[in-house]
């Protein structure tokens, strides 16, 4: 069995050894996550400025691995394996996703309570057109939501309406 180099009889997991040299790739992973702590609050602005210096003189991968490995997220070496799709960009750097629209959601919960007390459905489909209307000139989520809640809104209301139907057909023909 071969010792690794802090002689504990086996290798760190992410296949590379402390000892291994840095490439230049390797320093500005490790410098773009001490960036996003120090916008995070993560860091002072001394400790960062003093980790960034180190970053950029580190000459191993254990070096900069020292530089983060008390934030959430370390330099992300890449093995041949395990190497990310082109293109790839990690989630602290990713704008954050579209909120859901409200009217979409009330649309939905309404369509549900619908369908055991008949009274919501009306609302389940004016929330869903306006929720569609606000989803396509905000750039929100929820559109299925919205078209959960019409379609839902719309089977109860048809529904109410045969029923409401053959109760006056029962009134009409039960009087004459």
């Amino acid at each position: 069995m071969s010792l690794d180099p802090w002689g504990n009889g086996r290798l760190p997991q992410s296949g590379q050894v402390p000892g291994m040299l840095a490439a230049d790739a390797d320093r500005e992973r490790t410098v773009d996550v001490l960036k996003a702590a120090f916008a995070e609050g993560r860091l002072q602005q001394q400790e960062y400025e003093h980790r960034m210096s180190t970053a950029y003189q580190a000459r191993t991968y254990g070096e900069l691995q020292l530089l983060v490995r008390d934030l959430p997220q370390g330099p992300s070496p890449m093995s041949a394996q395990m190497s990310p799709p082109m293109g790839y960009v990690p989630r602290t750097f990713l704008p954050a996703p579209p909120r859901t629209n409200t009217s979409a959601i009330a649309s939905f919960v309404c369509g549900l309570a619908g369908t055991f007390t008949l009274v919501t459905a009306i609302p389940a489909v004016i929330l869903g057109h306006k929720a569609r209307k606000e989803i396509r000139s905000n750039g929100e989520a929820g559109d299925g939501f919205a078209v959960a809640g019409l379609v839902l809104g719309w089977i109860v209301s048809g529904f109410l309406g045969l029923i409401m139907l053959f109760v006056m057909i029962g009134m009409v023909s039960g009087s004459g």
